[in-house]
């Protein structure tokens, strides 16, 4: 399962609203990974209303997550998270699955 955390559900339900997404039951956060980033893996997020058909689709916390079956593997037990800190105002992740990641904590390695 892919989890998310209070504030990230906050930022998302804003987003949609702003995006004027929020009115349709159809839209959906999708989160995959993809190659690049200095430690050899990103995290990649968007709106989608389309599913694919080996999509894995997980609800928490009153938000719907689709993802595809190659980046659940490396996303397993993750939490999406927001920060609005002096460091940095943003959504990051918190993967258990990591064995490294990047000072800017937008790749990491398995």
């Amino acid at each position: 399962m892919i989890h998310v955390s209070d504030k990230a559900r906050e930022k998302v339900m804003t987003l949609l609203k702003e995006a004027d997404k929020d009115n349709s039951g159809d839209y959906f956060l999708r989160v995959s990974v993809v190659g690049g980033g200095c430690s050899g893996l990103s995290y990649k997020l968007d709106f989608d209303n389309k599913s694919q058909p080996a999509d894995q689709v997980f609800e928490d916390n009153g938000i719907k997550v689709v993802t595809d079956l190659k980046s659940f593997l490396y996303l397993v037990d993750t939490t999406l998270e927001f920060s609005e800190g002096l460091n940095g105002k943003g959504f990051y992740f918190n993967n258990p699955n990591a064995s490294r990641t990047c000072g800017c904590g937008e790749s990491f390695a398995v």
